[in-house]
Protein backbone atom coordinates (compact mmCIF):
# COMPACT_ATOMS: atom_id res chain seq x y z
CA UNK A 1 0.00 0.00 0.00
CA UNK A 2 1.03 3.57 -0.76
CA UNK A 3 0.64 6.93 0.66
CA UNK A 4 0.69 10.04 -0.80
CA UNK A 5 0.99 12.61 2.05
CA UNK A 6 0.60 16.50 0.59
CA UNK A 7 2.27 19.04 3.41
CA UNK A 8 1.84 21.58 0.91
CA UNK A 9 3.45 24.59 2.47
CA UNK A 10 4.29 22.83 5.74
CA UNK A 11 8.73 22.24 6.13
CA UNK A 12 10.16 18.67 5.56
CA UNK A 13 10.32 18.39 9.63
CA UNK A 14 6.55 20.32 10.81
CA UNK A 15 6.09 18.06 14.14
CA UNK A 16 2.16 16.98 13.04
CA UNK A 17 3.06 16.37 9.78
CA UNK A 18 6.49 14.60 10.02
CA UNK A 19 4.86 12.59 12.76
CA UNK A 20 2.28 10.60 10.48
CA UNK A 21 4.72 10.26 7.65
CA UNK A 22 7.46 8.43 10.25
CA UNK A 23 3.91 6.38 11.98
CA UNK A 24 3.17 5.46 8.52
CA UNK A 25 6.12 4.62 6.79
CA UNK A 26 6.45 1.65 9.32
CA UNK A 27 3.30 -0.28 7.27
CA UNK A 28 3.49 1.40 4.10
CA UNK A 29 5.39 3.14 1.60
CA UNK A 30 5.08 6.81 1.64
CA UNK A 31 5.11 9.47 -1.12
CA UNK A 32 6.20 13.10 0.83
CA UNK A 33 5.55 16.13 -0.40
CA UNK A 34 6.72 19.32 1.73
CA UNK A 35 8.01 22.63 1.14
CA UNK A 36 11.46 24.16 1.14
CA UNK A 37 12.66 27.25 -0.11
CA UNK A 38 16.28 25.77 -1.02
CA UNK A 39 17.11 23.69 -3.66
CA UNK A 40 16.55 20.00 -3.20
CA UNK A 41 16.34 17.12 -4.93
CA UNK A 42 13.52 13.98 -4.75
CA UNK A 43 15.37 11.18 -3.10
CA UNK A 44 13.68 7.97 -1.40
CA UNK A 45 14.72 6.40 2.00
CA UNK A 46 13.87 4.58 4.24
CA UNK A 47 9.95 3.62 2.53
CA UNK A 48 9.67 7.16 1.99
CA UNK A 49 9.72 9.10 -1.34
CA UNK A 50 10.73 12.90 -0.21
CA UNK A 51 9.65 15.35 -2.81
CA UNK A 52 10.55 18.70 -1.97
CA UNK A 53 8.71 21.59 -4.02
CA UNK A 54 10.95 24.79 -3.61
CA UNK A 55 8.11 28.18 -3.24
CA UNK A 56 9.56 31.52 -1.69
CA UNK A 57 7.46 33.07 1.17
CA UNK A 58 6.77 36.34 1.89
CA UNK A 59 8.49 37.53 -1.09
CA UNK A 60 8.17 41.53 -1.80
CA UNK A 61 6.13 41.70 -5.61
CA UNK A 62 3.48 43.28 -6.79
CA UNK A 63 -0.14 41.28 -6.07
CA UNK A 64 -0.64 39.45 -9.33
CA UNK A 65 3.21 37.86 -9.45
CA UNK A 66 2.09 36.43 -6.16
CA UNK A 67 -0.99 35.26 -7.47
CA UNK A 68 0.52 33.57 -10.51
CA UNK A 69 3.37 32.71 -7.90
CA UNK A 70 0.92 30.52 -6.03
CA UNK A 71 -1.01 29.01 -8.91
CA UNK A 72 2.31 27.76 -10.21
CA UNK A 73 2.66 26.13 -7.21
CA UNK A 74 -0.53 24.71 -6.68
CA UNK A 75 -0.18 23.55 -10.31
CA UNK A 76 2.32 21.30 -9.26
CA UNK A 77 0.32 19.76 -6.03
CA UNK A 78 -2.76 19.34 -8.38
CA UNK A 79 -0.47 16.94 -11.04
CA UNK A 80 1.38 15.08 -8.06
CA UNK A 81 -2.00 13.86 -6.97
CA UNK A 82 -3.03 13.37 -10.28
CA UNK A 83 -0.05 11.36 -11.85
CA UNK A 84 1.50 9.35 -8.66
CA UNK A 85 0.67 5.79 -8.08
CA UNK A 86 -0.86 5.32 -4.49
CA UNK A 87 -3.87 3.64 -3.10
CA UNK A 88 -4.26 6.88 0.06
CA UNK A 89 -4.43 10.54 -0.49
CA UNK A 90 -3.34 12.03 2.71
CA UNK A 91 -3.88 15.94 2.95
CA UNK A 92 -2.38 17.88 5.44
CA UNK A 93 -3.69 20.99 3.93
CA UNK A 94 -4.88 21.93 0.38
CA UNK A 95 -3.72 23.71 -2.62
CA UNK A 96 -5.24 27.29 -2.01
CA UNK A 97 -6.01 28.34 -5.42
CA UNK A 98 -7.80 25.20 -6.28
CA UNK A 99 -9.16 23.67 -2.74
CA UNK A 100 -11.60 21.52 -3.88
CA UNK A 101 -9.40 19.73 -7.05
CA UNK A 102 -7.03 17.59 -5.35
CA UNK A 103 -9.93 15.98 -3.39
CA UNK A 104 -11.86 15.91 -6.78
CA UNK A 105 -9.69 14.34 -8.48
CA UNK A 106 -8.45 11.48 -5.77
CA UNK A 107 -11.82 10.47 -5.84
CA UNK A 108 -12.27 10.55 -9.49
CA UNK A 109 -9.28 8.00 -9.43
CA UNK A 110 -11.26 5.93 -7.08
CA UNK A 111 -8.35 6.87 -3.84
CA UNK A 112 -9.45 6.79 -0.17
CA UNK A 113 -9.14 10.43 1.01
CA UNK A 114 -7.99 11.30 4.35
CA UNK A 115 -8.20 14.93 5.11
CA UNK A 116 -6.01 16.21 8.58
CA UNK A 117 -7.97 19.31 9.46
CA UNK A 118 -4.95 21.42 11.40
CA UNK A 119 -7.32 24.44 11.34
CA UNK A 120 -10.53 25.76 11.58
CA UNK A 121 -10.29 26.51 8.06
CA UNK A 122 -13.35 29.00 7.27
CA UNK A 123 -12.22 31.57 9.83
CA UNK A 124 -7.97 30.86 9.14
CA UNK A 125 -7.94 31.05 5.46
CA UNK A 126 -7.09 34.76 4.75
CA UNK A 127 -7.84 35.64 8.36
CA UNK A 128 -6.65 39.57 8.46
CA UNK A 129 -9.58 40.54 6.11
CA UNK A 130 -11.98 42.74 7.60
CA UNK A 131 -15.78 43.37 7.49
CA UNK A 132 -18.41 42.58 5.04
CA UNK A 133 -15.84 40.84 3.24
CA UNK A 134 -14.31 38.96 5.80
CA UNK A 135 -17.99 37.11 6.44
CA UNK A 136 -18.30 37.03 2.89
CA UNK A 137 -14.98 34.97 2.68
CA UNK A 138 -16.38 32.76 5.23
CA UNK A 139 -19.52 32.02 4.07
CA UNK A 140 -17.74 30.73 0.71
CA UNK A 141 -15.07 29.04 2.77
CA UNK A 142 -18.08 27.17 4.41
CA UNK A 143 -19.00 26.06 1.02
CA UNK A 144 -15.53 25.00 -0.24
CA UNK A 145 -14.77 23.10 3.18
CA UNK A 146 -18.11 21.32 2.89
CA UNK A 147 -17.30 19.82 -0.51
CA UNK A 148 -13.52 18.93 0.65
CA UNK A 149 -14.86 16.87 3.89
CA UNK A 150 -17.84 15.72 1.59
CA UNK A 151 -14.99 14.19 -0.95
CA UNK A 152 -12.93 12.56 2.04
CA UNK A 153 -13.45 9.36 3.45
CA UNK A 154 -11.77 9.71 7.00
CA UNK A 155 -11.22 13.06 9.02
CA UNK A 156 -8.94 13.74 11.74
CA UNK A 157 -9.35 16.67 14.22
CA UNK A 158 -6.83 18.29 16.67
CA UNK A 159 -9.68 18.36 18.80
CA UNK A 160 -12.50 16.91 20.04
CA UNK A 161 -14.34 20.29 20.16
CA UNK A 162 -13.23 21.07 16.11
CA UNK A 163 -14.47 17.89 15.44
CA UNK A 164 -17.95 17.90 16.96
CA UNK A 165 -18.45 21.94 16.03
CA UNK A 166 -17.72 21.26 11.97
CA UNK A 167 -19.69 17.82 11.64
CA UNK A 168 -22.84 19.94 13.15
CA UNK A 169 -22.24 22.59 11.30
CA UNK A 170 -21.96 21.10 7.67
CA UNK A 171 -24.19 18.02 8.53
CA UNK A 172 -22.14 15.69 7.45
CA UNK A 173 -21.43 12.08 9.34
CA UNK A 174 -17.70 10.69 8.39
CA UNK A 175 -15.72 8.57 10.14
CA UNK A 176 -13.38 10.37 12.38
CA UNK A 177 -10.08 10.53 14.66
CA UNK A 178 -8.86 13.36 17.00
CA UNK A 179 -5.29 13.50 17.41
CA UNK A 180 -4.54 16.51 19.43
CA UNK A 181 -0.29 17.66 18.84
CA UNK A 182 0.44 15.14 21.43
CA UNK A 183 4.26 15.94 23.07
CA UNK A 184 7.25 13.65 21.44
CA UNK A 185 8.30 12.40 25.16
CA UNK A 186 7.79 13.45 28.59
CA UNK A 187 10.62 14.88 31.10
CA UNK A 188 11.14 14.52 34.41
CA UNK A 189 10.32 17.91 36.57
CA UNK A 190 14.23 19.35 37.71
CA UNK A 191 14.16 21.67 41.13
CA UNK A 192 11.93 24.48 39.64
CA UNK A 193 12.79 27.98 39.53
CA UNK A 194 10.23 30.91 40.15
CA UNK A 195 9.57 31.53 36.58
CA UNK A 196 7.09 32.13 33.75
CA UNK A 197 7.39 30.70 30.55
CA UNK A 198 6.38 31.64 26.99
CA UNK A 199 7.20 29.13 24.42
CA UNK A 200 6.57 29.57 20.89
CA UNK A 201 8.19 29.69 16.79
CA UNK A 202 5.34 32.26 15.73
CA UNK A 203 5.56 35.39 17.42
CA UNK A 204 2.31 35.94 19.09
CA UNK A 205 1.91 39.56 21.39
CA UNK A 206 0.39 39.69 24.51
CA UNK A 207 -1.31 42.64 25.20
CA UNK A 208 -3.91 42.04 28.53
CA UNK A 209 -1.52 39.50 29.80
CA UNK A 210 1.40 42.41 30.13
CA UNK A 211 -0.39 43.79 33.12
CA UNK A 212 -0.70 40.03 34.87
CA UNK A 213 2.97 39.64 33.93
CA UNK A 214 4.00 42.72 35.30
CA UNK A 215 2.54 41.80 39.09
CA UNK A 216 4.06 38.58 39.00
CA UNK A 217 7.15 39.65 38.44
CA UNK A 218 6.36 42.04 41.66
CA UNK A 219 5.90 38.74 43.57
CA UNK A 220 9.15 37.63 42.90
CA UNK A 221 8.29 35.46 39.11
CA UNK A 222 10.55 35.96 36.36
CA UNK A 223 9.77 35.98 32.83
CA UNK A 224 11.16 33.62 29.92
CA UNK A 225 10.62 33.85 26.23
CA UNK A 226 11.56 31.19 24.17
CA UNK A 227 11.88 31.26 19.99
CA UNK A 228 9.68 33.93 19.84
CA UNK A 229 10.59 37.80 18.84
CA UNK A 230 11.69 39.55 22.31
CA UNK A 231 11.39 42.97 21.17
CA UNK A 232 7.58 42.59 21.46
CA UNK A 233 8.24 42.60 24.69
CA UNK A 234 10.74 45.75 25.27
CA UNK A 235 8.29 47.21 28.20
CA UNK A 236 8.34 44.21 30.22
CA UNK A 237 11.32 42.38 32.06
CA UNK A 238 12.35 39.20 30.85
CA UNK A 239 14.61 36.82 30.14
CA UNK A 240 14.80 35.86 26.36
CA UNK A 241 16.37 32.19 24.98
CA UNK A 242 16.63 32.16 20.82
CA UNK A 243 14.90 29.21 19.16
CA UNK A 244 15.77 25.73 20.65
CA UNK A 245 15.65 22.09 19.55
CA UNK A 246 12.98 19.99 20.97
CA UNK A 247 15.30 18.43 22.86
CA UNK A 248 16.48 21.65 25.02
CA UNK A 249 13.55 23.45 24.74
CA UNK A 250 11.91 20.87 26.70
CA UNK A 251 14.27 20.78 29.47
CA UNK A 252 13.82 24.58 29.62
CA UNK A 253 10.53 24.53 29.68
CA UNK A 254 10.96 21.79 32.40
CA UNK A 255 12.90 24.63 34.82
CA UNK A 256 9.91 26.49 35.13
CA UNK A 257 6.81 26.90 37.26
CA UNK A 258 4.28 27.98 34.56
CA UNK A 259 4.05 27.98 30.90
CA UNK A 260 1.72 31.04 29.69
CA UNK A 261 -0.52 29.82 27.27
CA UNK A 262 -2.56 32.77 26.57
CA UNK A 263 -2.54 35.07 23.36
CA UNK A 264 -4.81 36.41 21.01
CA UNK A 265 -3.68 35.90 17.35
CA UNK A 266 -6.18 37.85 15.88
CA UNK A 267 -8.39 40.79 17.14
CA UNK A 268 -11.34 38.37 17.77
CA UNK A 269 -11.40 36.44 21.16
CA UNK A 270 -14.19 34.28 19.39
CA UNK A 271 -11.77 33.34 16.52
CA UNK A 272 -12.32 29.18 16.69
CA UNK A 273 -8.71 28.96 15.29
CA UNK A 274 -7.31 29.57 18.76
CA UNK A 275 -10.50 28.99 21.18
CA UNK A 276 -10.62 25.00 20.07
CA UNK A 277 -6.84 24.64 19.13
CA UNK A 278 -4.62 22.41 20.90
CA UNK A 279 -1.19 23.52 20.47
CA UNK A 280 2.03 21.90 20.57
CA UNK A 281 3.26 23.92 23.36
CA UNK A 282 0.40 23.27 25.51
CA UNK A 283 1.37 19.39 25.16
CA UNK A 284 4.89 19.90 25.84
CA UNK A 285 4.10 21.64 29.10
CA UNK A 286 2.40 19.01 30.61
CA UNK A 287 5.43 16.35 29.30
CA UNK A 288 7.48 18.65 30.44
CA UNK A 289 5.98 18.47 33.86
CA UNK A 290 5.24 22.09 34.36
CA UNK A 291 1.61 23.33 34.65
CA UNK A 292 -0.40 25.89 32.35
CA UNK A 293 -1.63 29.17 32.60
CA UNK A 294 -4.37 29.12 30.20
CA UNK A 295 -6.98 31.86 29.03
CA UNK A 296 -10.63 30.69 29.70
CA UNK A 297 -11.16 31.86 26.12
CA UNK A 298 -9.59 28.77 24.84
CA UNK A 299 -12.31 26.30 25.37
CA UNK A 300 -10.24 23.07 24.63
CA UNK A 301 -7.38 23.74 26.76
CA UNK A 302 -9.51 24.94 29.72
CA UNK A 303 -11.43 22.10 29.88
CA UNK A 304 -8.47 19.86 30.15
CA UNK A 305 -7.14 22.34 32.36
CA UNK A 306 -9.68 21.74 34.73
CA UNK A 307 -10.32 18.26 34.10
CA UNK A 308 -7.44 16.97 34.69
CA UNK A 309 -5.82 20.13 37.74
CA UNK A 310 -2.82 20.81 35.48
CA UNK A 311 -2.80 24.47 35.93
CA UNK A 312 -4.63 27.61 35.94
CA UNK A 313 -7.52 29.16 34.32
CA UNK A 314 -7.53 32.36 33.86
CA UNK A 315 -9.84 35.39 32.71
CA UNK A 316 -6.58 37.80 31.20
CA UNK A 317 -9.50 40.90 31.34
CA UNK A 318 -9.23 40.61 34.91
CA UNK A 319 -5.51 41.29 36.22
CA UNK A 320 -5.87 41.21 39.79
CA UNK A 321 -7.99 37.78 39.34
CA UNK A 322 -5.62 36.19 37.46
CA UNK A 323 -2.68 37.26 39.76
CA UNK A 324 -4.66 35.83 42.66
CA UNK A 325 -5.27 32.67 41.10
CA UNK A 326 -1.85 32.41 39.38
CA UNK A 327 -0.11 33.20 43.42
CA UNK A 328 -2.34 31.02 45.01
CA UNK A 329 -1.92 28.43 42.64
CA UNK A 330 2.04 28.52 43.32
CA UNK A 331 1.10 28.07 47.58
CA UNK A 332 0.11 24.91 46.54
CA UNK A 333 1.80 23.86 43.68
CA UNK A 334 2.47 20.27 44.83
CA UNK A 335 -1.32 19.45 43.72
CA UNK A 336 -0.33 20.75 40.60
CA UNK A 337 3.06 18.62 39.89
CA UNK A 338 0.74 15.30 41.34
CA UNK A 339 -1.66 15.66 39.26
CA UNK A 340 0.55 16.21 36.18
CA UNK A 341 2.87 13.44 37.24
CA UNK A 342 -0.89 11.45 37.09
CA UNK A 343 -2.17 12.42 33.78
CA UNK A 344 0.89 13.46 32.11
CA UNK A 345 0.83 10.16 29.50
CA UNK A 346 -2.50 11.21 27.87
CA UNK A 347 -0.20 14.15 26.37
CA UNK A 348 2.12 12.29 25.15
CA UNK A 349 2.89 10.13 22.00
CA UNK A 350 3.25 6.64 22.55
CA UNK A 351 3.36 3.28 20.22
CA UNK A 352 -0.36 2.31 21.39
CA UNK A 353 -2.02 6.06 20.29
CA UNK A 354 0.36 5.54 17.17
CA UNK A 355 -0.98 2.03 16.20
CA UNK A 356 -4.55 3.51 16.42
CA UNK A 357 -3.49 6.53 14.20
CA UNK A 358 -2.22 4.37 11.59
CA UNK A 359 -4.80 1.62 11.90
CA UNK A 360 -7.51 4.33 11.36
CA UNK A 361 -5.36 5.81 8.26
CA UNK A 362 -5.25 2.31 6.49
CA UNK A 363 -8.00 0.52 6.97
Amino acid sequence: MTVLLIGYLHPKYDKRVFRTVKSLAKECKIIYQYWTDENEEKYTENNITYIPIKYTKGVKAKLHIKIKNRINLDNIIVNIIKNYDYDILYMHHFPETKPVLPFKIAKKRKKKVVFDIHEYHPESFLNSLKGSIKNLKINIMWKIFKKQIEFSDKLIFVSEETKNDILEKTKLKKESLVVPNFASFSVNHETKTKEIVFVGKISRPLIKEKEILKKLIENGFTFKIIGMDSNLFNDIPHIYTNFLPYEQMMKELSKASFSLISYQTVNDERYKNDTLALPHKFFDSIAAETPVIVKDTFVSMAKLVEKYGIGVVINSNNVDESVEKILKAYENYHLLIENIKKHKDKFVWNEEKEKEFVDFVLK
